[in-house]
């Protein structure tokens, strides 16, 4: 599979609850295309339907409708296995995932709880040591999985996910109620795992500070659709500088503005325009100055992404 193709594409994927005439889609005909080899961004507020969404690409819900094609190989079609149950198998076992908290066994050691996911999916015993470096266990595999930490207990979760070097790793919030240091730690990992082990990861977030810390695409999705979906580059570029300015006559300064191929818009008492250089921008407060219109007020502004993400979020509108 090249570094241009989709390892997750689906068509129309949409799940519905509630009885025939009084059905509730939680996942409206969301399309999703996550490239190979990237950390790929879902983010969404609570009840957005990310969890769903990410269960229903594991095969662990039966979507109501539409098509999924997992690494390149078709997994449902009109809301139905498009495999076999040999070939499902074959397709999930390339894939790892960490959704909501982590089962464990809280009797045995961490060490002990690998073991039995290595049976599970028929992995060599030899994979733990692999994967308890990768998610810096070593010190703590022998003590017992219920006394660990929340943090160590995301870790032990992770690193049942990596057994068997999936190709691709599904996190549903794998940073929920960590201590920022755990933040910081389970972040710098997830970023590190594309290049280190040629996988591709799609972790879910309702955090939009720790999605721009990690990711390389975002798909955003608020109340059951995908609004948003592009490099994670491309969404920055929507925060670019604007400057703001307030006049003693904002009408009659915006058609001035607009006469100079200004393209400017009158926003809450201010006049907003793209970032010009010093000297069109002194020659423009000039113009305005000569017929007449007091300058009472410019400032530099820039919109932060978790504006861009409230405005999509709160006002369906697009990008």
């Amino acid at each position: 599979m090249s570094k241009n193709n989709f390892v997750i594409q689906t068509k129309d994927l949409t799940k519905s609850y509630g009885k025939p005439g009084e059905k509730k889609d939680v996942v409206k005909k969301v399309n999703l295309a996550v490239p190979e080899g990237c950390v790929y961004g879902f983010l969404g507020p609570n009840g957005a339907g990310k969890s769903t969404t990410m269960k229903m690409l594991l095969g662990l819900i039966k979507p109501t409708n539409g098509e999924i094609s997992i690494l390149g190989t078709p997994f449902i079609s009109q809301g139905k296995a498009a495999l076999n149950e040999k070939s499902r198998l074959a397709i999930l076992r390339q894939t790892g995932s960490l959704i909501e908290s982590p089962s464990y066994y809280g009797h045995l050691s961490g060490r002990q709880n690998l073991e039995i996911i290595c049976t599970l999916k028929n992995v060599p015993t030899k994979e733990i040591g692999e994967v308890l470096s990768i998610v810096r266990m070593e010190s703590q595999q022998d003590k017992k999985a219920g006394h660990y930490s929340l943090g160590m207990k995301q870790r032990l979760g992770l690193a049942g996910a990596l057994l068997g070097h999936p190709r691709l790793l599904l996190l549903d919030e794998p940073t929920n109620g960590l201590d920022p240091a755990g933040i910081s730690e389970m972040r710098e990992l997830i970023r590190s795992l594309p290049e280190t082990y040629h996988m591709t990861i799609m972790v879910s977030s309702h955090l939009l500070s720790e999605i721009d810390q990690m990711a390389d695409y975002v798909g955003i999705i608020n109340k059951g659709q995908v609004i948003y979906q592009d490099s994670l580059l491309h969404l920055h570029e929507h925060s670019r500088k604007q400057l703001r300015l307030r006049t003693s006559n904002n009408s009659r300064a915006l058609c001035i503005l607009n006469e100079n191929e200004i393209n400017c818009t009158l926003e809450n008492d201010f006049l907003s325009f793209p970032e010009t250089s010093d000297d069109t921008t002194a020659y423009l407060i000039s113009a305005l100055v000569r017929e007449g219109i007091g300058v009472l007020r410019i400032e530099e502004y820039q919109k932060s992404l978790e504006d861009i993400f409230l405005s999509l979020t709160g006002k369906q509108v697009s990008l």
